[in-house]
């Protein structure tokens, strides 16, 4: 039975390995869990998923392959009842609250295990057996306050338990990010060499010299690995990313820890003549933009962060900034520093279903020659293979 679980996972997409399939036997034939359906999962899935972002799919495949009520109560009778009140808190409305209280959970939860009992057959419509279409407190595709939707899909969105929900859901890789996901992404750009004083052992080397050495100890140094990769991250402020500021703050802070060299600076909607570093002085401490471009050598990795979303103007005309009235055109600029460093990426925080109602935003990616991706983990990690390349 559970070879074709492991082909379903497979063919779900999720990355499991013979190695982990055997492992799961093992620990079955060990007897490490009671027999229900509900202990199997997460042992199952403590095995074979190495990955958080597969445990949507895990439970898809999980729902699909042990569907039906028989399995869950092939081997333990008993519903569980707490993870029922449980759920009851976060999923029902006061109204449903209130008229599940009428009939009661110990009332509800016999009468299913009696149902389950003297049913034989598939019933449709009615309003005692477990079926489909009526009203009985048990089944799926009817109408019940009180009841506990067995299989199939919701009708009234009122059923007191939903046996196939996935507690996973929200993990995937379209998710908007957190500091410690960011962190795993922006990973895949650093690049390691060993530069500095020799301040750490190395093992290998000593070891090698201390046999050639008849056995007397030759400890031999190196020096320390580090990320020797260079950002320039250049982060719009203000206006329309003030709806952003929560995930530009991760994006940021994630940035700063994983890139110990990396430099920033703050625009406005475009990139002109000058940036800054610090809002609050930004009229008073300004950067030129052509000291940025001659200071950072060309094998800088640029990484713009914005919205990209305003006027056309501000990036086509000069003068086009709201702020000031600018000498050369913002497309210019973005041109120039596409130039100058060859590596560069525009993240952005708005949601990518909406870019395509957003003529700036197609503008900008033209200028950026497409490479502009979503603030997600998969946005992310194409991004920084972009970089990498």
């Amino acid at each position: 039975m559970l070879i074709d679980f492991f082909f379903t996972l497979k063919d779900a997409k999720v990355p499991v390995s013979i190695k982990e399939f055997l492992m799961l036997l093992e620990a079955l034939e060990q007897g490490l869990i009671s027999m229900s359906l509900d202990d199997f999962y997460f042992l199952a899935r403590t095995i074979l998923v190495k990955d958080e972002a597969h445990f949507d799919k895990f439970d898809k495949a999980f729902g699909v392959y042990f569907r039906g009520i028989e399995t869950i109560f092939e081997k333990r009778p008993e519903i569980p009842l707490d993870w029922l009140t449980k759920r009851l808190e976060r999923e029902l409305t006061d109204e449903q609250k209130a008229a599940i209280e009428k009939f009661g959970y110990d009332k509800l939860m016999d009468r299913l295990r009696e149902l389950l009992n003297e049913q034989k057959e598939r019933h449709e419509g009615g309003s005692k057996w477990i079926g489909t279409g009526g009203t009985s407190p048990f089944g799926h595709g009817g109408t019940n306050p009180e009841g506990i939707r067995i299989g199939g899909n919701g009708g009234n969105r009122s059923a007191v338990k939903v046996w196939e929900e996935r507690s996973f859901k929200d993990y995937d890789a379209e998710r908007e990010l957190g500091t410690r996901n960011i962190k795993v992404a922006l990973r895949r750009l650093r690049k390691f060499a060993r530069q500095g004083a020799e301040e750490e052992l190395a093992l290998d080397a000593t070891i090698k010299a201390t046999a050639n050495n008849a056995g007397y100890l030759d400890i031999k140094m190196q020096p320390e690995r580090k990320n020797n990769i260079k950002v320039l991250m250049l982060l719009d402020v203000g206006g329309t990313m003030d709806d952003h500021i929560a995930q530009t703050e991760e994006l940021f802070s994630a940035a700063k820890t994983e890139f110990k060299n990396m430099e920033f600076f703050y625009f406005h909607n475009c990139v002109y003549d000058y940036l800054w570093k610090n809002n609050r002085r930004r009229h008073a401490e300004k950067f030129p933009t052509w000291d940025i471009l001659r200071k950072y050598p060309p094998d800088t990795k640029l990484i713009f962060v914005g919205d990209a979303t305003m006027s056309p103007y501000e990036i086509l005309q000069p003068g086009g900034s709201v702020e000031y009235n600018n000498e050369e055109a913002g497309a210019v600029w973005l041109q120039r520093f596409a130039s100058t460093f060859p590596k560069y990426i525009w993240l952005n925080p708005e949601p990518e279903g909406l870019w395509q109602y957003r003529q700036s935003i197609s503008v900008v990616r033209q200028l950026m020659s497409n490479r502009m991706l979503p603030v997600t983990l998969e946005g992310l990690e194409r991004g920084m293979r972009l970089l990498s390349k």
